[in-house]
């Protein structure tokens, strides 16, 4: 645990659902916008910010069960959730309510004092102080074959893609009550840019989606605020073409005091308000600011997926204060342990050495060249992990070559603990002020390397609706079995060559069903075939062809 993040060790409950405090807001004209903040939730622990929100599949990390991640990462203040993991409708049961839907309210266990526990943590079986983010689509999201419509957008289901209404979710967040919620965007989930036109549709659809969503909580609590804040979107399109949606967040929706004036006028009283925004991307971050002073004051959560701590740093600089890291789920499958941290070791005291050495940000522990093997070292010097406290680099190694699940459970450990302390030396950093900050962040760029190495061994076996590849794409699962003796390749050779209806087809074409017995009569038969081949090609003598001649008849 961190040394800032000690001082609040325990969940604790606010006044308001939702509270964000800048502690030291951006200079202007300095050379970073980064800036320091406290983020507090009812019932949940504070995260101070710049901080990252842990990506989870179907409600949880990774190869973390819920008790590990409440002991062994318990730096990890919030998870990232998506409504299209729990949603799916089977085609016998089209109108039967997912079962997410139909979870109570429970008291957390060994907790009175925290209320009753919302429906998703109950389902989830979330640590009562992790605060949960809920959007409708998973991060980054698999594209729809078919586009939005202008009620609706289309979501990837363990049974396919389906539609997901703007009701519908509305309806969702309501019954599941998340700590944060992200209304739905019309958003393409492709690297084109879209066009001019098309960025356009994109900003009215998100527009009337939003108003919807708010008249919509307001209906469905009349009581009061739904204990939801809402984090609205920022498209990932230019400021000109989503200036009107944004001026309209900015007016109608930031904080009491316009509902408070408009009741004074007779109009309708609005109990839920806009309590941060949810960027898609953060390059819009100057504008907003320039443009909207009093959006400057919400917190702000990227959504932008950035692939590197570089890149993470570059938006902190723009002022993100919250991220939403998918990187560390994909480097900690792909057998990679982070190295990095932030500030950077400093410079060797050798005289001899006259530039930095350029450092990896990870390191390959499925390598059979590197030494693991045999060493007894921590993955990370000075890492205070789990993993780094218990085990040690030819261990992990071990595992990853054994495939054994806990490999990728230490390895998850570390690089969660890895981006903790990486965030906490930037709010260190930030402390120090600006020109501190922008020199760690120069030097940070001048040693490490700009992308993470690629892990050579075997990754996890991808099991889930979401690891479907697209058109053109390899299989992401290494085959089983293939050709007995063969080389590697006729494995692949024999996976590229399956016709649909599962069956495949061997070197000579033969057609096997899968079936055991089935195999062993088309194995025996397949051998006849190549005897025969031989034999034609002069190989082998007609003496020794005298026991294929049935089968070479059945040929």
């Amino acid at each position: 645990m961190t040394g800032d993040d000690k001082q609040n060790p325990q969940p604790q409950a606010a006044a308001a659902p939702m509270k964000f405090d800048v502690l030291k807001a951006a200079i202007r004209d300095a050379p970073t916008a980064a800036r320091l903040g406290r983020l507090a939730i009812a019932a949940r622990r504070t995260v101070d910010t710049p901080n990252y929100f842990a990506i989870t599949s179907r409600g949880v990390v990774p190869h973390v069960t819920p008790d590990n991640l409440a002991k062994h990462l318990s730096d990890v203040g919030g998870a990232y959730m998506a409504l299209e993991d729990f949603i799916e409708r089977p085609q016998q049961y089209l109108k039967r309510p997912a079962p997410i839907l139909q979870t109570p309210s429970l008291e957390f266990p060994y907790s009175p004092a925290l209320g009753p526990r919302p429906p998703l943590h109950s389902f989830t079986a979330m640590p009562p102080s992790v605060i949960t983010v809920l959007a409708a689509r998973r991060l980054p999201a698999v594209p729809a074959p078919m586009g939005n419509t202008n009620s609706s957008v289309s979501v990837f289901t363990s049974t396919g893609f389906q539609v997901l209404t703007t009701r519908e979710y509305a309806d969702a967040v309501s019954a599941l009550r998340p700590d944060i919620a992200v209304p739905m965007a019309d958003l393409t989930d492709k690297a084109l840019t879209p066009t001019s036109k098309r960025a356009t549709r994109m900003a009215e659809r998100t527009d009337d989606w939003v108003k919807e969503w708010f008249a919509q909580l307001d209906a469905s609590n009349s009581s009061g605020h739904t204990g939801v804040a809402t984090f609205a979107p920022v498209l990932p399109v230019g400021f000109p073409m989503q200036w009107e949606y944004l001026e309209r967040l900015s007016e109608d929706y930031v904080s009491a005091s316009t509902t408070n004036q408009k009741e004074e006028e007779g109009e309708t009283t609005r109990k839920n308000h806009l309590a941060g925004l949810a960027l898609y991307d953060a390059d819009v971050i100057p504008d907003l600011e320039d443009a909207y002073p009093n959006l400057t004051p919400l917190p702000r959560l990227s959504l932008a997926n950035p692939t590197t701590p570089h890149h993470v740093l570059r938006q902190i600089a723009l002022g993100v204060d919250v991220f939403a890291l998918p990187f560390i789920n994909t480097v900690s499958d792909a057998g990679v342990a982070l190295t990095f941290t932030f500030p950077p070791p400093p410079p060797s005291s050798d005289p001899s050495v006259s530039r930095l050495p350029i450092l990896p940000l990870g390191i390959d522990m499925s390598s059979p060249t590197a030494g693991l093997a045999t060493d007894t070292g921590p993955l990370l010097a000075g890492c205070a992990c789990y993993a780094c406290a218990r085990h040690h680099r030819a261990y992990v190694h071990h595992l990853l070559a054994a495939r054994e699940m806990l490999g990728w459970t230490l390895l998850q450990a570390h690089n969660h603990g890895v981006a903790s302390a990486f965030f906490a030396g930037v709010r260190a950093a930030l402390r120090a002020g600006p020109a501190a900050y922008d020199a760690a962040c120069r030097t940070f760029a001048a040693v490490y390397e700009p992308e993470f190495p690629a892990g050579t061994g075997e990754r996890p076996r991808a099991r889930g609706y979401q690891y479907a590849g697209g058109a053109g794409e390899p299989k992401r699962n290494k085959p089983a079995w293939g050709k007995l003796g063969g080389p590697e390749d006729d494995v692949a050779a024999v996976e590229q060559k399956k016709p649909r209806g599962g069956k495949t087809k061997n070197s000579n074409g033969a057609i096997g069903t899968g079936n055991a017995g089935a195999d062993i009569v088309d194995g025996s038969l397949a051998a006849a075939v190549e005897a025969v081949d031989l034999q034609e090609a002069g190989a082998v003598p007609e003496a020794q062809m005298d026991g294929t001649a049935s089968a070479q008849a059945l040929i």
